[in-house]
């Protein structure tokens, strides 16, 4: 990214030598884009991040075909860079169908059939979900949605690099990612859209983006993003073992030193770098300083909800009461972590739920 900001700084819709440069770095970022998914480089449109191409997807698929139907299908436990669009076209008179989950946060593709109407114009359903790590069946999702002739979007923000993803042999006709979740820069991120796919504009202004999507492009980040995605997907048949070794071992040390725990999410079906529990009789802000104190960077939910006292709508739709949802703890691990640091977590974290659970009104044993 580096000569990005110094000697390759020149606007990439401009004609002289230097915006040249600009521009071929970022065709080739698009290009590495590109690759990492099965898709070509005149598919991927460069956006802010994951919620900016969530909600084109969202939004511009809907008023590309309000003539068409009013009617769009996703899950209860989407991010809410889905489900806030969503909600922001009810109010403009679309109709969205929330489809439920099971206890272990997966949607039944046969509720994706029964949801379908005339009038459906987009279905949605994220890759893997954020907190509980649960991957969708979205193969089996997309086969359905295209019977019926219509286009699949899906968010990829939290699967990309940690999963194998070809649009083509998925089917997915638009996919929304983030730089920031494969050890790229924050602020950056893509829409995939197949060629073919009706989806309005967006950001209305300039020509950027082959006329799709107005704005000066972030040339550093967008190359980042490209050289990031390159070395997440080059690395992911070596790393994501490693790391679905210590997530298993986490998991294991946890519920079997901790009474009254859970995990959340699937147990197999899910990534190799998501761990999340949920602790009876203590609340997840508590855990979450306590460990903080400890060095132990974690979270409760997703980070764009983090100050948030409501319960992670994605732990009530898997059927968790409130006060067990309160109690959930999210750990992720990335490509530095080592066994030693699964062993210091195994090893604090026991004496933090029990010092919280002593000193906590909901507990019978108090």
């Amino acid at each position: 990214m580096l000569p990005c900001f110094s000697e390759r700084f020149g606007n990439p819709s401009s004609v002289y030598a230097l915006a040249r440069e600009a521009q071929v770095t970022m065709e080739r970022a698009r290009g590495r884009v590109a690759a990492a998914i099965g898709a070509s480089t005149d598919e991927i449109f460069f956006t802010s991040g994951g919620t900016e191409a969530d909600n084109w997807a969202i939004k511009g698929v809907a008023a590309a075909n309000k003539k068409k139907g009013d009617h769009i299908v996703t899950s209860a436990i989407e991010h809410h860079a889905v489900l806030h669009p969503c909600k922001s076209l009810e109010k403009q008179g679309y109709r969205v169908t929330y489809l439920p989950v099971d206890e272990f946060g997966r949607v039944d593709p046969a509720s994706v059939e029964e949801a379908i109407t005339d009038a459906t114009i987009l279905v949605s359903v994220m890759t893997a979900n954020n907190e509980i790590g649960t991957i969708q069946p979205i193969r089996a999702i997309a086969e359905i949605a295209h019977d019926h002739g219509i286009p699949f979007h899906t968010d990829a923000v939290q699967a990309i690099g940690a999963i194998p993803i070809d649009v083509d042999a998925l089917g997915i006709d638009l996919l929304s990612l983030s730089a920031h979740k494969f050890g790229g820069p924050k602020g950056t991120g893509a829409l995939y859209v197949r060629q073919g796919t009706r989806v309005g504009t967006f950001i209305d202004g300039g020509a950027q983006e082959r006329g799709r999507r107005a704005g000066t492009e972030n040339v550093p980040g967008i190359v980042g993003l490209g050289k990031a995605i390159e070395l997440a997907t080059a690395e992911m048949p070596a790393k994501a073992p490693r790391l679905a070794a210590m997530r298993d071992r986490l998991i294991r040390g946890i519920l079997d030193a901790i009474p009254d725990t859970r995990l959340n999410g699937h147990p197999t079906e899910r990534l190799a770098n998501n761990v999340n529990v949920a602790f009876r009789y203590v609340e997840g802000e508590s855990i979450l300083l306590s460990l903080d104190t400890l060095g132990v960077a974690a979270s409760t939910g997703s980070a764009c909800t983090s100050a948030s006292l409501e319960p992670s709508h994605v732990l009530t739709a898997c059927g968790l009461p409130h006060e067990h949802a309160h109690g959930s703890l999210r750990l992720t691990l990335g490509s530095r972590n080592t066994d030693d640091d699964v062993d210091y977590v195994l090893s604090v974290l026991p004496r933090v739920i029990e010092r919280l659970r002593k000193m906590s009104p909901l507990n019978p044993e108090r």
